[in-house]
């Protein structure tokens, strides 16, 4: 899948956690790296830094009781000098994330064709990460994602010590990679919550995760964004890891 070079871009990330927090430096950095092509970030998550967070995630005892996603944000993009944007807040309807999906329209001059006159314009590249851990999250993007004309979107999901990172490609109305719903159906079934549908001692329960995991999860995730921004293109439909046999298995696309 081939995309421009020189479109503006915007990541939007849901979650800034376990693999949330170790994707925002990098993509910082690589955002940085584009020099003047036009790049905004933001990242999205309701969540507050916790002690228990410590162990594995991306914060500092300085960090405690504060939103993730205002954590990072402030944190790299004052480091790299880029536009801080964050949303504190979890995103669970569709007309919200369709909103956030919209891309930008430049107008950049005008053409002749036809008999009549015909604006040019420049549409922004729109990435979707999902760096969520539940898969009430994970359908509502999926839906999304469907609704939407062009749309880019990375998700990521793993256990203690393996996981995957799948990227689904819409354009033109078009699906040409399929998102993690129809590798992993699995995900859509339905029986999950919301972060904010959770009860106290539900949201106190975790499933056991290993930094590594999470860290690997990340560098699959900004490989492929690089891809897709720096190469202009990208063969991988989606990444399966273990980080206990230090594998990474790609599924490439057939080129036809």
């Amino acid at each position: 899948m081939r995309f421009a070079q020189n479109r503006p871009v915007k990541i939007v990330m849901l979650g800034a956690g376990g693999t949330g927090g170790h994707i925002a430096p990098h993509l910082y950095r690589l955002l940085y790296a584009l020099g003047q092509r036009e790049c905004r970030f933001l990242i999205v998550d309701g969540d507050l830094v916790e002690k228990k967070n410590l162990v594995r995630q991306n914060f500092i005892e300085a960090d405690l009781g504060e939103n993730k996603a205002r954590v990072l944000a402030e944190r790299y993009s004052s480091v790299f000098g880029l536009e801080t944007e964050y949303i504190p807040s979890y995103i669970e309807c569709e007309e919200e994330l369709k909103k956030l999906m919209t891309p930008r329209v430049w107008e950049t001059g005008r053409y002749y064709s036809a008999g009549k006159w015909h604006n040019k314009t420049l549409t922004e590249l729109v990435i979707l990460i999902g760096a969520v851990d539940n898969n009430k999250s994970r359908s509502l993007c999926h839906r999304v994602f469907y609704q939407m004309k062009d749309l880019v979107y990375i998700d990521s999901g793993n256990g203690e010590y393996t996981g995957q990172v799948v990227c689904g490609v819409r354009s033109g109305g078009r699906t040409y990679y399929k998102p993690v719903g129809v590798l992993y159906p699995e995900i859509l079934d339905g029986t999950d919550k919301f972060p904010t549908q959770l009860s106290c001692a539900e949201a106190s329960v975790s499933a056991p995760q290993a930094i590594t995991a999470n860290i690997t999860a990340a560098c699959a995730v900004v490989d492929l964004v690089y891809n897709i921004l720096v190469r202009g293109e990208t063969n991988v439909q989606a990444v399966s890891f273990s980080t206990t046999s230090v594998n990474m298995r790609p599924t490439m696309i057939r080129k036809s």
